[in-house]
């Protein structure tokens, strides 16, 4: 058998340095191709596949489930209840300093926010 190549169509892609012509995937028949192991697919291996498949989304979609519970029964609420107690202590000094001439002064900010941090969680 010859194996010639077919001409090339842009001149320009042929004088490439780059672009080797390969005849490395010219097959002699379609006995070699034929010969090539192969797996079929059953109804039953799709049927698992599909089953394997609505497990893994029903999984998905409890874990998200959880999640959002986790969001809107626990994180939500605590963050909630601390900033307003922020908020609150924050208006509560400013509107102390404007009517009475008092200054607010807190001597340790960190223990000042743990405690906001434990009385936000006391009552969750």
């Amino acid at each position: 058998m010859s194996s010639a190549s077919p001409p090339p169509s842009n001149p320009s892609f042929s004088m490439s340095a780059y672009m080797v012509p390969s005849n490395n995937h010219s097959y002699e028949s379609d006995d070699e191709i034929a010969s090539l192991p192969s797996e079929s697919t059953t109804d039953s291996d799709l049927e698992t596949l599909s089953d394997d498949y609505s497990d893994a989304e029903a999984e998905w979609r409890e874990s998200i489930e959880q999640l959002e519970l986790l969001l809107t029964m626990v994180l939500v609420p605590f963050i909630g209840k601390y900033m307003g107690r922020r908020c609150a202590y924050w208006s509560w000094t400013r509107f102390m300093q404007w009517k009475y001439p008092v200054e607010v002064v807190v001597r340790s900010p960190g223990i000042f926010k743990g405690v906001g941090a434990i009385e936000a969680a006391a009552s969750l």
